[in-house]
Parts: structure tokens; C-alpha cells; sequence
């Protein structure tokens, strides 16, 4: 196989079989079919088409990116997409996780989404075109018909037809009730659709044979605001009875935007019924739209999450891989002897620093993403109690995780891009590329401020009796006990702490909610998030040390120095435990302290965000 500079794919096996233990899902009846070899199979394969077929793309479609001709209004997505999709496809990745009746191979969530963090660290403005079409087939499949499901599904996880998420518009961005998309009642129970959505990923393009659109639009004549929102069907061509294409359904591109960064994925403005030739079929019950859409949303908040660790991990590892490789300086210890050869600028304390900051957020961000989809899957799976407390946990870590990723893959890309010197400022390296893909991840799909407020009002303070902060904390505490006796007390005691302090910020909020001080509570909530990211990562890493710290005394014992050395160079699971035990205690020691100051900030009540008005900000006055 190729070197591959994007997923520490140890790291991988680490978190599904030793932390997770993802082989008890073989003992429950829809996984009884499978075993680690068909895992281990599938994951492996994801990875040299990543390695081989998908990385090789994501220069090329950078610099092609996407184009639109105004007099066809058609758009073209860079040609080395279409056999890396043709691969991708042809492999069953389109429906992996999907049941063997519309094709798919049944594998579980946490297994799919490993195989697609490689995807996603290949170039994942690439894998957003699959990733769309899937996540429009699920809410066909969860809420279409009998009829609805066999006219569509074969042949979208197929990749034959694709599919969208058509929400915005030019008035309605996050407030998504302010809609004017319109709905028009026919005698055959059809719908005529007129409107406009903009920032519609995947919107258009020249692989798909057909696009499926799922489109918020109001009835005539039903409510305003989000309550009187249904959603439709409407594709781009109209599908026949016996399943093959009919006449074009008056879905016209408008345009693509031209953007910093995942240049490859085309971002489309969409007009319905320019000629009053629009037609939409119902998906589901009338004004029930957006909670039939946010299906479809929330395991997209997740999916971003993983866009931005996978992007993270591949700056990560080509960061590292540059360092071990690039040769500049004297090491410290000879910096006055003009005779000393120069080091690879791994072996300079503030590189190493800096590698060893990346290594711990990938590593701890790997661990919560892949414990996200492992509840998931186990919400659908189990009953009662342990059916609920799993879905609390998702319903509490989708924001944490897809607002704490993407914020934190824009700092890790810009690390990455500070090894690299000069050279990570040029497009010769992959890694500022990667610095302006990050930032889209912290704004669609919900911006990370919105993702905040989720967090702290729904997720929290409105969950009854703090339902899922009351889980959460649950589980962190049984992995502080569970440490007793194996990592070092200081550690313990700094998770401990943590979970002490934020009891304390919870229990504020609580008030001033009370009080009906929401001002306080909607400046505070991405603070809040940000803390909570970092307690999450240390409980990972927590976590992760009641298993590297035993398995590392095992190989290792008791060496030190240049005995140390030699095993670890020539033994490859003593050189990766002792790794991960030290990017464990890096992140703890180092890094989690910083949380201790977040958590003090927002108990201090500061208010001089509520105090301030629109005038004290600097910029044009209004004539």
C-alpha cells in the first residue's frame, strides 16, 4: 500500500477494538452476520482507495474547481471526480451502511464512519457529493412511501442518481422559518414548487444522471414560521413509472459561488419553477418539514464534525511527516559549536510541542466522534434505559462535537501550516489547502454559534430534569473510577475537577434562566461549548490511558534512555502505546488546564456583551 499521510489507521483499530470494543455489536441480531475480519476488510479497502484513487484528487480538483455555463445552466465538477467516484461507488461505499434491500451491505454506523474518516482525510469536498445523495436517500427511506422509496433509494446509494439538502434562502439562512419557497396544491395531489434556495452543496453537477431534491417549502395558505413547513420531493428530472427519466421538472442552476476553500464541491443557487413547471411530492406528513429535515441535519452536524477531524488528521500527518524529513538547525544542546550538523526539525523542542498539541486534540476528537456514532447506533439497537441514555449522549455531543472539531481544525490546519514554515504557505504543500477547507466546517450546517445555543438551551438547560448533562456526566465518572489505581492521581483529579466546575457553571445558568436572564445565557453558550469540548477530550484521553498505561508497561517495563530508544524503533506497538500515553499526558497536563480559565470566565458574569450597543462597534455608519 502507499504511505498514507492522513489517518493513523493504528490509531484507528485502537479506538474501535480497544476502547469502543465495536465486536460486541456482532453479538446483537442485525450485526450477527459479521466479524472483525469483515470489518478489518472493509476498513482496509477504505483506505487504499483513499490512499490511491481519492488523494491523488484533491490538488487536481482544487486548482480545476467547479464551472458554470450561464447559457446551458449546467454545471461541471473537475473531471478526476468522476472515476474517483465511479471507484467509490463500484466498492458498495455509497450504501455501506444501508440494508441489502436497496443494495447496501448493512455494515454498522461506527464502521462506516471510520472508513469515512479516510475518505473525508483524502478530500472530503469529493466525498460531500456521495455524503448528500446518502443523507437525502435516509429521509426518503425514513419518511417516503412504499412507491417513493422504490423509485428513488436503488438508485441513489447506488451513485446513479444524487441527492441535496435544499433549506437556505437569500432571507433565510439560519431562520430557516422566514422561507418563501412556495407550495401549490394539484388536483393529482402533486405540488407546484416556486423559489429560490442558495448554498445548496452538490446542487447541481454533470456526474449524477439525475439530482433528488428534498426542498423546505410552505403550503399555500398554512402558517408562517417554521410550524407551517412541509418538505418535498422535487427532482431535477421527472422519474416515469417504470423508474426512468421523464421530462425535465423546471429545476434550473442560477449559479455557483466561488469560494476560500472545497473549491471541488459545487455550491449551487437552485431556481424551482421559473416556468411555473415545478413539481414536488410530498415527503411525509403536511407541516411536518422540519422535523423530517432534521433528520437529515443532525447527521450532518455529525458528518461535518468529522470533516474537520479528518482534515485535522491529514494536516496532522503530513505535518509530521515533513518534520521527520526536513533538515534546518543545529539540535539546542550544540547551538554554540559552528561545527554541528543540522537536525530535522522534529528534534526541536517547539516543533515537537507543536506536533504533540495536534497529536492530542486528533487522537482525543478521533475517540469522541467514534463514540458519537457507536450511540447512535446503539439507540436504534437497544431498549428502554440503555436505548435512552444513548440517545442523550448523541443529542448532547452532536453540537459539542461538530462546533469543537471545526473550530479546532482551523487552529490544527494553521499548526500544521506553522511546521512547514514558509513552505506551508505555498500551494507545493497540501497543508494550506487544507487551512482553507477547514473554515467552512464551523459555519455550515448550523454556524457554530447556533450549534452553542442548541447545546446550552435545548441539550441542557430545556432537556427535562438536565436528562442528558445528567448521563454524560455518568459516564465521565465511571471512567474517573475506573482510572483509580491506573493513571497517575494527578490526572484523575484534574477530570474530576472539571466535571466539579462545570456542575457549577450548569447551576448558573439554571439561575439566570430562572431569573429570565437570557441575554447572559445566549452570550455564554459558545463559552460553554468550547469548555465542554475540552472536558470531552480529556475524558477521552482519560480514558484512553486506562488502556495504553498497562499495555505500555507490558513492552516497555522499566527501560529508559537509549534502551528505551532502540525498543521503540524497533518495536512497533511499544513505540505506538507510549505515544498515546504521552499525548495523553501531554493533553491533560498541558493542555486541559487551559480550561480551568474558560470555566472561571464564565462564572465571573461578566456583562459587558449584554451592556454593549450597536453604536460602540467601530465601522460605516448607516446614511
Amino acid at each position: 500500500m502507499a504511505l498514507n499521510p492522513l489517518v493513523d489507521s493504528r490509531d484507528v483499530r485502537f479506538v474501535l477494538y480497544e476502547m469502543m470494543d465495536v465486536i460486541q455489536l456482532c453479538k446483537l441480531p442485525k450485526y450477527s452476520a459479521f466479524d472483525k475480519d469483515m470489518f478489518e476488510d472493509m476498513i482496509n479497502l477504505a483506505e487504499t482507495m483513499a490512499v490511491e484513487q481519492i488523494y491523488p484528487t484533491f490538488a487536481e480538483g482544487d486548482k480545476e474547481g467547479c464551472h458554470y455555463d450561464g447559457a446551458t445552466k449546467k454545471v461541471t465538477i473537475p473531471k478526476c471526480y468522476h472515476p474517483a467516484l465511479d471507484a467509490f461507488y463500484e466498492a458498495g461505499f455509497g450504501g455501506m451502511d444501508i440494508d441489502e434491500e436497496w443494495g447496501g451491505m448493512g455494515i454498522p454506523q461506527v464502521i462506516a464512519w471510520a472508513c469515512n474518516e479516510y475518505f473525508c482525510s483524502a478530500n472530503y469536498p469529493l466525498l460531500m457529493y456521495p455524503g448528500l445523495t446518502h443523507g437525502a436517500a435516509e429521509l426518503v427511506e425514513a419518511f417516503g412511501t412504499e412507491e417513493q422509496k422504490h423509485m428513488y433509494l436503488a438508485n441513489m446509494y447506488s451513485g446513479k442518481w444524487g441527492g441535496t439538502m435544499c433549506l437556505t434562502e437569500p432571507d433565510a439562512g439560519s431562520d430557516v422559518g422566514a422561507l418563501k419557497t412556495k407550495a401549490v396544491r394539484q388536483s393529482d395531489g402533486t405540488y407546484k414548487i416556486s423559489g429560490q434556495k442558495i448554498f445548496i452543496s452538490s446542487g447541481d453537477n454533470d456526474y449524477y444522471e439525475n439530482m433528488i431534491h428534498p426542498v423546505l417549502a410552505r403550503i399555500e395558505g398554512d402558517p408562517s414560521g417554521t410550524k407551517g413547513i412541509s418538505i418535498f420531493i422535487v427532482p431535477k428530472y421527472r422519474v416515469k413509472a417504470d423508474g426512468s427519466l421523464g421530462e425535465f421538472n423546471d429545476v434550473n442552476c442560477a449559479g455557483i459561488e466561488h469560494k476560500m476553500g472545497i473549491k471541488g464541491s459545487a455550491t449551487c443557487t437552485l431556481s424551482f419553477g421559473d416556468n411555473n413547471n415545478c413539481i414536488g411530492w410530498l415527503l411525509g406528513e403536511e407541516r411536518k418539514g422540519m422535523k423530517i429535515m432534521f433528520k437529515m441535519m443532525n447527521y450532518a452536524r455529525m458528518g461535518v464534525g468529522l470533516q474537520a477531524h479528518s482534515t485535522s488528521s491529514a494536516a496532522y500527518m503530513n505535518a509530521a511527516t515533513y518534520s521527520k524529513n526536513r533538515v534546518q538547525g543545529a539540535h539546542v544542546t550544540q547551538m554554540l559549536n559552528p561545527e554541528a550538523k543540522g537536525v530535522t526539525i522534529i528534534n526541536h523542542p517547539d516543533v515537537k510541542r507543536m506536533l504533540m498539541w495536534m497529536k492530542s486534540y486528533v487522537e482525543g476528537e478521533r475517540a469522541m466522534i467514534y463514540y458519537l456514532y457507536l450511540n447512535y447506533e446503539l439507540a436504534q439497537l437497544l431498549d428502554g434505559d440503555a436505548a435512552k441514555e444513548a440517545q442523550g449522549l448523541v443529542e448532547i455531543i452532536t453540537p459539542i462535537e461538530k462546533a469543537g472539531c471545526s473550530d479546532m481544525s482551523v487552529l490544527i490546519t494553521s499548526e500544521a501550516m506553522q511546521c512547514y514554515g514558509g513552505y506551508g504557505f505555498v500551494a507545493d504543500y497540501p497543508v494550506e489547502q487544507m487551512m482553507r477547507n477547514a473554515k467552512i466546517t464551523a459555519i455550515y450546517e448550523g454556524t457554530n454559534g447556533i450549534q452553542s445555543m442548541d447545546l446550552a438551551m435545548r441539550k441542557i438547560l430545556m432537556n427535562p430534569e438536565q436528562y442528558n448533562y445528567t448521563i454524560l456526566k455518568k459516564r465521565i465518572t465511571d471512567t474517573i473510577n475506573k482510572a483509580k489505581g491506573i493513571v497517575e492521581d494527578k490526572y484523575i483529579a484534574l477530570v474530576e475537577r472539571g466535571v466539579q466546575e462545570l456542575d457549577k457553571v450548569i447551576e448558573m445558568m439554571k439561575q439566570q434562566m430562572a431569573a429570565g436572564q437570557f441575554l447572559h445565557l445566549f452570550a455564554n453558550a459558545t463559552p460553554l461549548q468550547q469548555a465542554m469540548y475540552m472536558l470531552l477530550i480529556a475524558w477521552m484521553h482519560l480514558w484512553s490511558l486506562t488502556i495504553t498505561l498497562p499495555k505500555m508497561k507490558e513492552l516497555v517495563g522499566d527501560k529508559k534512555g537509549e534502551e528505551r530508544a532502540a525498543l521503540l524503533k524497533d518495536n512497533a506497538d511499544a513505540a505506538f502505546y507510549s505515544g498515546k500515553v504521552l499525548s495523553s499526558q501531554f493533553y491533560l497536563g498541558a493542555e486541559f488546564p487551559k480550561y480551568f480559565g474558560k470555566i472561571e470566565a464564565l462564572l465571573g458574569g461578566e456583562s459587558a456583551v449584554i451592556k454593549a450597543s450597536e453604536e460602540i462597534f467601530t465601522g460605516m455608519l448607516n446614511e
